[in-house]
């Protein structure tokens, strides 16, 4: 399985903090952003290989972090050429720039977006999403909020768990299961991810591609339990701080265990 990070947003809502520093390189509370992730995908076997996708503006960054990071894998940096919001590529665009670049066809993919601050099981959440092959599926949190819940992507699902409907934050939302940014997608099919792109459609936000797979083939809904915020302006950027702070105990603890 490969992991592909996307990172090459520019993050204006969050002006002037990210100006000049990529948003996933952000500190919450001891360590940027994306350690948060990695170190939730060391939990994971099987990883062949972990990229981080980004744009020039912000490529020396990510490469200058890279220096001290020890790992099981290594963690190598994509440049996407891109150097402002006008032409940047689009996450969807992004993971298929990896794609090509990289020459990888026929394997899973873990694909995260680079602002999410969480503390889920991921290890858990695939082994739920392989039980789902050939299908794809992705990973819900409920918001258990109808006020939070139109903030934000949601799913609305059968009881099996396939997505029957994606709806972008709706005024009146039917259900409150977000989607958190976190996709698994095997690699039988590979083939809807060209088909999308070659068509013209939206090469931009994931979840544009994630409601045209759900109607060309099934996908699932996976929820998981934790805590979790996508940092996307100053506000849930404090909050996940607000967050570190209300489990660092209990992080600190898990360390003095092993």
């Amino acid at each position: 399985m490969r992991v592909i990070l996307l990172c090459a947003g520019y993050a204006t809502r969050l002006y002037p903090l990210t100006e000049n520093h990529p948003k996933p390189l952000l500190a919450v509370g001891n360590k940027p952003i994306l350690e948060w992730i990695l170190d939730r995908i060391t939990k994971i076997s099987g990883v062949k290989g972990v990229y981080v996708v980004t744009n020039h503006k912000f490529s020396g960054h990510f490469e200058k972090w890279t220096k001290a990071l020890k790992y099981p894998w290594a963690v190598e940096i994509i440049d996407d050429g891109t150097v402002s919001n006008d032409d940047r590529l689009g996450a969807i665009g992004d993971l298929n720039f990896v794609l090509q670049k990289k020459k990888i066809s026929a394997e899973d993919l873990l694909i995260v977006a680079g602002d999410n601050f969480f503390d889920f099981d991921l290890e858990e959440f695939i082994r739920i999403a392989r039980s789902h092959r050939p299908h794809g599926a992705i990973a819900v949190y409920d918001v258990k909020d109808k006020i939070l819940a139109s903030q934000y992507g949601l799913v609305r699902t059968a009881a099996n768990g396939k997505i029957l409907e994606f709806l972008e934050k709706p005024k009146n939302p039917p259900t409150t299961l977000a989607s958190c940014g976190l996709y698994w997608l095997p690699a039988e099919i590979r083939v809807f991810l060209d088909r999308y792109l070659a068509s013209g459609n939206n090469p931009d936000q994931p979840g544009h591609y994630m409601c045209w797979l759900s109607e060309q083939d099934s996908l699932f809904a996976i929820p998981l339990k934790g805590r979790w915020l996508d940092i996307g302006d100053r506000d849930s950027y404090d909050k996940a701080n607000k967050l570190f702070r209300e489990f660092q105990p209990q992080h600190t603890l898990e360390k003095e265990k092993k």
